[in-house]
């Protein structure tokens, strides 16, 4: 029998000897159990209370004997309901609590300044960063944003444009100008967002994102990586590179 599944729902190795050795002897003592199961007499009794615990062992005294027996494998079943349960129990203890931790960490004096993020999940995570720092109607900002992306990154994007609508947030994108009208016009279909190309001629495949105090510093080369610095006074001279070209630009005509 592949004894994978109980395992994964949280057995241990010794509990599922115990367990299926008793389904097989059916109401026995501790002595033919631990003959036919394996498991040393030292730990037998410490697996036999686990699994009482748990509901999946029962037993029953005769003349001083205990004598114990497999609960039903329907019994399992139930055993995962009350783990799911628990686990739901847990989750919202912890939703009570997060709050408090996050404030912590925000006043953290030892909270790093800048951290790298490799490969596209970590771009993905960077992005992510700014839903828990920006509130409706609230922006941000990229500037640099290359002419070439791999197509996983393209559908990155527009997942990630129906996230940013929902929040209620906006954003300003500018492009370097070898960018195909069609991504601009893409990124233009989404509510909140306006997509531009850079007012200079210049190509390179680095580009900054900006929000509140938060500047990423991306390369979406063919591995991937961006740096995240948290730091006001940088975040606000990044601001203004990039309010400097953006009044150089012009709303782009979709036609």
């Amino acid at each position: 029998m592949d004894t994978k599944t109980l395992s994964n729902i949280g057995l241990t190795n010794g509990e599922i000897k115990v367990y299926l050795t008793l389904l097989k002897l059916g109401s026995t003592t501790s002595g033919p159990l631990t003959d036919k199961s394996g498991v040393s007499r030292s730990k037998i009794y410490n697996i036999l209370e686990r699994l009482i615990q748990k509901g999946l062992v029962s037993y029953i005294i005769k003349e001083k004997t205990k004598y114990f027996q497999a609960a039903e494998p329907t019994k399992i079943k139930e055993y995962l309901e009350n783990k799911e349960k628990e686990f739901q129990e847990q989750k919202k203890e912890i939703d009570k609590i997060l709050p408090e931790l996050e404030a912590q960490q925000r006043s953290s004096e030892k909270v790093k300044e800048a951290q790298i993020f490799k490969g596209f999940r970590g771009i993905q995570t960077v992005q992510e960063h700014l839903y828990l720092k920006l509130k409706k109607n609230e922006e941000y900002f990229y500037f640099g944003i290359p002419s070439f992306q791999e197509e996983k990154y393209h559908l990155y994007w527009q997942k990630d444009h129906l996230r940013r609508i929902e929040a209620g947030i906006k954003c300003k994108l500018l492009f370097n100008q070898g960018t195909d009208k069609k991504v601009l016009k893409n990124r233009n279909s989404y509510m909140g967002c306006d997509a531009r190309y850079m007012p200079i001629s210049i190509e390179t495949p680095a580009w900054i994102m900006g929000y509140k105090d938060v500047t990423v510093i991306g390369l979406q080369s063919k591995e991937g990586i961006a740096i995240e610095i948290i730091n006001q006074e940088i975040a606000d001279s990044f601001k203004k590179y990039f309010e400097s070209f953006w009044i150089l630009t012009k709303k782009l005509l979709n036609k």
